[in-house]
């Protein structure tokens, strides 16, 4: 019965860091300017919650991201890239299957609207519009995200001169002329460098004297 109620104690254990690691936005804290980097564990990336509103053309903000250097505690991160959108014939939809349209979480962009923020689209699934709700009504740890127009850095090789874009007012994604003027966001792979939140350490310290207790105890009753 002992080695049962052990057993029972850790699975719920591991149950409990299952949920914490399920979330997949963390705030990892700011830069030297102020401001946040947070990372997405789903599609291992880091946003640099920052932005370009400088009317400018599709390169220009290639350019912007590429030379942007962000000092992070005792580190400095300057591989920044425009966000990945899945690029391919344009097929227009809302039920998330297509390239353009709504509710597609293909690219990094419309996975960050709808997945991690739980945003709703101008269309639903079942193509009901206006749906109730719909718009950048969520913005998460995100203190500097706009419901506006931001370039993707995929270009739309069907037509030369577009790139795709994602509207973040109305979830709407569709390829953009290059020279039209935008807004940007920076995204890099991977995570900075953090420390464990608060209620992390907690959970961990309170399994592990748990634990303690439970294999004093069992030592004591034989």
């Amino acid at each position: 019965m002992k080695r049962i109620f052990i057993l029972a104690v850790i699975m719920a254990m591991v149950m409990g860091f299952s949920l914490q690691a399920h979330a997949t936005l963390f705030n990892q804290g700011t830069d030297s300017l102020g401001n946040r980097l947070i990372y997405d564990n789903d599609l291992n990336i880091t946003w640099y919650d920052y932005t370009n509103n400088y009317y400018t053309t599709w390169q220009n903000q290639m350019d912007w991201a590429d030379a942007l250097s962000v000092t992070f505690g005792s580190n400095v991160y300057d591989d920044w890239r425009l966000p990945t959108t899945v690029d391919g014939p344009y097929v227009w939809g809302y039920d998330g299957t297509t390239t353009a349209g709504y509710n597609i979480t293909s690219g990094e962009m419309g996975h960050l609207f709808y997945t991690e923020l739980g945003n709703k689209g101008y269309y639903a699934t079942n193509g009901t519009y206006p749906q109730p709700g719909w718009g950048l009504t969520n913005t998460g740890d995100f203190q500097n995200l706009l419901s506006v127009l931001y370039r993707s850095g995929t270009e739309y090789v069907a037509v030369p001169g577009y790139a795709w874009s994602f509207n973040f007012n109305r979830g709407l994604q569709f390829p953009d002329y290059k020279d039209g003027y935008t807004y940007a966001l920076a995204v890099r792979s991977g995570d900075v460098a953090s420390v464990p939140e608060p209620a992390t350490l907690l959970l961990l310290g309170t399994g592990l004297a748990g634990l303690i207790g439970i294999r004093k105890k069992f030592k004591m009753g034989g």
